[in-house]
């Protein structure tokens, strides 16, 4: 075993306490990862809250970069030294995975959001009473410590010469909201798109659809500095919600609606209004989080007739073996600048991080280990 130093959640709602721990060595198809850095994302703070059934004492994060430092014995993918990238864990098994519907696993939540991994064992415990287990592997790594113990499926391998601290949240938010456009809804040139919500997600999503050719983008959020930013990384126009109608917004801009929608904030009333502001035969997808159980509800009437599409995505229906390099490549080439929307914590401070991050006046926290 090792010991490790990790951030765990012991009571629902937090806080997040830095604690010793002691982590088994990996098994033969598992890697350990030295943590570099690691982002904090919505659904961090979602299983904190327990609006996901999280078991507790639980160490989170999913968003993790690192460095390869010890390989098991049938690992064949990366080697001790390479720089990595960590992600969403899938069975690899199931009639999803064998088709390659990779984030549609039929085990996805169980290996995401139960905290062991696929047999139920964990990898981690209390430094002074090593039969005491705390949850791990949430979203296959756990990543909020100065290790993560990770199945190599999903470790993906980065260039040397790319910035590892800045890389983590590719593995989740970013991969999520620029996924969606292009892998999922398919953005393509001369098209519009609105994204509801102007977090990592949204913003991801903004500069995806810029990638993609989309000539008309749209960026709704409530937050003036987020519009702002909005607008640096390839929005062509932003509305504030809080001022402004946005499907009356959206439709005036685009001369009847958008080709394509985005609903990231979680909530129901603006998955409403993303869906109110398609043109005919648009589509919009929705990958905000709410609580389990949440229902939303649209016009029949104007769906139907307009031939509007309403789709779900997760992890923007990304095979991240391949779209994880290629988002550090466009980032390499200036194409899809991430980086505006970070600001870099401690470990020490991932509590104020969390707490920055809810209020909304930082965008992507990132932990520095």
């Amino acid at each position: 075993m090792r010991k490790i130093k990790a951030a765990v959640i012991r009571q629902q709602g937090g806080p997040f306490q830095i604690e010793d721990l002691m982590q088994d060595d990996p098994r033969s198809d598992e890697v350990r990862v030295r943590i570099v850095a690691v982002g904090m994302c919505h659904t961090d703070m979602v299983a904190r809250d327990q609006l996901y059934a999280v078991p507790l004492p639980v160490v989170l994060g999913h968003e993790g970069s690192g460095v390869v430092e010890q390989i098991g014995s049938h690992v064949k993918k990366v080697a001790v030294g390479d720089h990595v990238v960590l992600t969403y864990m899938w069975c690899g098994h199931c009639k999803p995975c064998l088709r390659g519907d990779l984030t549609y696993c039929e085990h996805f939540y169980a290996l995401n959001f139960n905290g062991a991994r696929e047999d139920g064992s964990t990898s981690t415990f209390t430094a002074d009473n090593t039969s005491e287990p705390v949850h791990d592997h949430f979203f296959g790594q756990s990543s909020f410590g100065t290790f993560a113990l990770v199945h190599e499926r999903n470790v993906i391998k980065v260039p040397n010469d790319a910035p590892l601290e800045l890389l983590g949240p590719l593995g989740c938010g970013i991969q999520t909201g620029a996924g969606a456009v292009i892998n999922a809804l398919k953005v393509n040139p001369g098209s519009s798109f609105a994204a509801f919500g102007g977090g990592a997600v949204g913003l991801s999503a903004v500069m995806a659809a810029r990638a993609a050719g989309a000539t008309t983008i749209i960026s709704a959020d409530v937050v003036p500095a987020r519009l702002i930013l909005a607008m640096e990384l390839g929005a062509t126009h932003t509305i504030n919600s809080r001022e402004t109608d946005p499907v009356e917004a959206v439709r005036k801009i685009t001369g009847g609606g958008a080709d394509f929608t985005l609903e990231s904030s979680g909530r129901p009333a603006v998955l409403r209004q993303a869906i109110d502001a398609l043109a005919i035969r648009g589509t919009c997808g929705i990958v905000g989080a709410p609580a389990l159980g949440t229902e939303a509800s649209f016009d029949v009437n104007g769906v139907m007739t307009a031939g509007k599409r309403i789709i779900g995505i997760i992890e923007g229906d990304s095979n991240p073996d391949l779209f994880i390099p290629a988002l550090v490549e466009l980032y390499q080439q200036g194409r899809f600048p991430f980086d505006k929307q970070v600001k870099f914590y401690s470990l020490d401070q991932i509590n104020q991080a969390a707490e920055d991050s809810e209020k909304g006046s930082t965008i992507k926290p990132i932990i520095r280990l």
